[in-house]
């Protein structure tokens, strides 16, 4: 399924994605590693177990990118000219290696844009749930959106 069209977003649109990803050890040592956060409640089994979760703590834009990702197939996959910025991005549960992941995104509000008239903006706020049903992370984006073609 493709992404949707500036035009086809409307104000309080909801999509709930599918499917759900499971956090793997691999996913969350090597999105780590490749970015150089040597933080040891994410890689040091022996430190986070005398932290204060008591064990590792999947890094935390690991979890954003993914949620991210989860919404890309219905609702930005092809239409997108690229994000514009995120805001307000918030952590409120911790993520650890086994929780399952699942996305909603909402529509926030949309606008002409003023510098290309053959884009739109569009303003998301996307909610990563776990599998217990709580909010591990919530932000806004603001993406560029191509308009539908003419016919």
């Amino acid at each position: 399924m493709g992404g949707k069209y500036y035009e086809e977003f409307n104000q309080g649109d909801v999509f709930k994605h599918q499917p759900g990803r499971t956090v793997t050890e691999t996913d969350n040592l090597l999105f780590t590693t490749l970015t150089m956060n040597l933080q040891p409640l994410h890689l040091d089994v022996e430190f986070a177990k005398k932290a204060e979760f008591g064990e590792r703590l999947v890094n935390s834009i690991f979890t954003l990118g993914l949620v991210v990702g989860l919404s890309v197939a219905d609702t930005t996959l092809g239409t997108t000219v690229g994000n514009l910025g995120f805001e307000k991005v918030e952590f409120p549960k911790p993520v650890f290696i086994g929780d399952t992941l699942y996305a909603e995104t909402e529509v926030i509000g949309k606008r002409d844009s003023k510098s290309h008239p053959e884009w739109g903006i569009v303003f998301f706020e996307h909610r990563g749930v776990n599998q217990r049903g709580e909010i591990v992370v919530r932000c806004r984006r603001a993406a560029m959106m191509r308009r539908k073609p003419k016919v």
